[in-house]
C-alpha cells in the first residue's frame, strides 16, 4: 500500500497530463470501473482509465480512440489501479482479477487464485500476458501463489517495467474469452 501511495504521489503529473488529454479530446467519461472478482472471491470494483468510447453498440474498431490505444499499449491505462492497492482490493503483484461472468466457470483448482488479492501485474503477464491461452494463465497463476516470495513479486516487477518499456504491439482487445474447461 505504501508503495502504491508514493507512486500515485510520484505519477501525479502523469495523471494530470492523462486527465487533461481527455478532457481537451472530449473523451468522456475518462475512468472505466468493473466489477472483478478479487481475494477470496469477494466482488470489487476495477479502475481503470476508459480506452474504448461507452458506447458498447458499436463493434470494437468504431469504439477505438488514439488516446485509449495509446494508453493500452504502453499500460497506462492500468494507473489508477494504484488507488485499488490503497484501498485494499488489490496488490502490486498477483493474478490478474478476473470477470465476474467467469466467476461459475472455474474448476477447484483455478479458484486456488482468489487465496491471494489480485495484482495490477503478475507472473502470467510477464509470462506471455495475452499471447497465452487461459491454461497457461492460470498454471502460472497457481505457480506464483504456491512460489509467493518478495523475490519473486520484484522479478515480476522489474519483468513488467522491461516489457512495458520495450512493449510492440497491443493485443489486448483480441485476447479470447474465458469459457472454462472441459
Amino acid at each position: 500500500m505504501v508503495t502504491s501511495l508514493l507512486l500515485l504521489l510520484a505519477l501525479s503529473w502523469l495523471f494530470l497530463l492523462i486527465i487533461l488529454s481527455y478532457v481537451v479530446s472530449s473523451q468522456y467519461p475518462i475512468f472505466f470501473k468493473q466489477p472483478r472478482i478479487g481475494f477470496r472471491e469477494k466482488v470489487f470494483n476495477l479502475n481503470k482509465f476508459r480506452t474504448l468510447a461507452s458506447d458498447d453498440r458499436l463493434p470494437l474498431n468504431q469504439r477505438r480512440f488514439a488516446l485509449g490505444d495509446f494508453l493500452r499499449k504502453f499500460s497506462l491505462d492500468e494507473l489508477p489501479q494504484l488507488w485499488n492497492v490503497i484501498k485494499g482490493d488489490m496488490s502490486l503483484v498477483g493474478p490478474r482479477p478476473l470477470l465476474v461472468e467467469y466467476g461459475p466457470l472455474f474448476n477447484e483448482e483455478q479458484r486456488e487464485r482468489h487465496k491471494v488479492k489480485p495484482g495490477i501485474t503478475g507472473w502470467a503477464q510477464v509470462n506471455g500476458r495475452h499471447q497465452i491461452s487461459w491454461d497457461d494463465k492460470f498454471r502460472l497463476d497457481l505457480y506464483y501463489i504456491r512460489h509467493i516470495s518478495f523475490a519473486l513479486d520484484v522479478k515480476i516487477l522489474l519483468r513488467t517495467l522491461y516489457i512495458v518499456a520495450n512493449t510492440r504491439k497491443d493485443s489486448s482487445l483480441e485476447e479470447k474469452r474465458f469459457e472454462g474447461n472441459a
